[in-house]
């Protein structure tokens, strides 16, 4: 694993320019644990969790990264802190600097710590931390120049913060939406999934008409996802540009439908992270993509 180093590249101006750096968790320490719809059905079903297979399952993604020729950076990881693994929630890359998140569950709420570290410690500045309520990094997306997408489900993040997020881009003249979901989905991320400049994995029935109309306003295609395979992580992927995608080996539908597209699909068993409530787009925060 790379060490954090001083002056990381960092900026991004989109969902799906290709990546070039991002930040992972570190899963030495990962336990499920009750923070989101499917983590609890995980625990009530009694089901087991296996440490050596999730660090297995980690290095499996991160191989998959270094294949397509991502740098990777590492947050340090604490005993106390069993789901810093997830790299998505605690804090956002943007244009104009690093965001701060405001993480809800009483589980999380110590990762501040690991991101302000790393961000000091790589020499990317810090733009904005959110103070309105919560809002996690989950429900954040950079779609393309000019145009955020902030979610808010009421269970994690909330409207206050993903209005709060919306007014700093607004400020900066982009066209910034925050957009509402059922709860149990959790974050934006589990129900979209952005594949290439104009290809969008959506479980329609998450999501109001106007959003649906919104994309399709902006040229997007929508590959339907189906409201069972969302709240299963079925759109939790990550773009890694030029027609590549980071899946989940569970994700079979989504995947042969976007391999009929012409896109080539990465897909690590990553099992013992998705029953814990995140995937691959959850467990990584892109530091630097080029621009789209």
């Amino acid at each position: 694993m790379s060490t954090t180093t001083v002056s990381i590249p960092w900026g991004l101006d989109s969902e799906t320019g290709v990546l070039r750096h991002v930040l992972l968790g570190k899963p030495d320490f990962f336990e499920w644990r009750p923070v989101g719809a499917v983590s609890r059905q995980t625990l009530a079903l009694g089901l087991r969790f296996d440490a050596q297979a999730a660090m297995s399952q980690h290095r499996e993604m991160v191989d998959a990264f270094e294949q397509a020729g991502v740098t990777c950076h590492w947050l340090d990881a604490r005993p106390e802190l069993k789901y810093g693994v997830f790299a998505r929630d605690s804090s956002v890359m943007t244009p104009f600097g690093a965001v701060i998140t405001m993480l809800q569950t009483r589980y999380r709420r110590g990762d501040y710590a690991l991101v302000l570290k790393f961000y000091e410690e790589a020499g990317i500045p810090i733009w904005n931390m959110i103070t309105a309520g919560h809002f996690e990094g989950g429900d954040f997306m950079v779609v393309e120049p000019g145009f955020v997408l902030c979610g808010y489900g009421g269970e994690r993040s909330e409207q206050e913060g993903a209005e709060q997020m919306c007014k700093w881009f607004r400020e900066k003249g982009w066209e910034a939406y925050a957009v509402p979901f059922p709860p149990h989905f959790v974050h934006l991320d589990v129900s979209v999934g952005f594949i290439n400049k104009k290809l969008v994995a959506v479980a329609p029935d998450a999501h109001q008409p106007w959003f649906l109309d919104l994309l399709k306003s902006k040229g997007y295609e929508i590959l339907p996802v189906s409201y069972h395979d969302a709240t299963q992580l079925g759109t939790n992927i990550v773009a890694l540009g030029n027609d590549r995608v980071l899946s989940t080996a569970a994700n079979e539908d989504l995947n042969a439908r976007m391999r009929s597209h012409g896109i080539e699909v990465f897909d690590p068993d990553l099992r013992m992270f998705t029953l814990g409530g995140g995937g691959p787009h959850c467990l990584c925060q892109a530091l630097r993509r080029d621009p789209l």
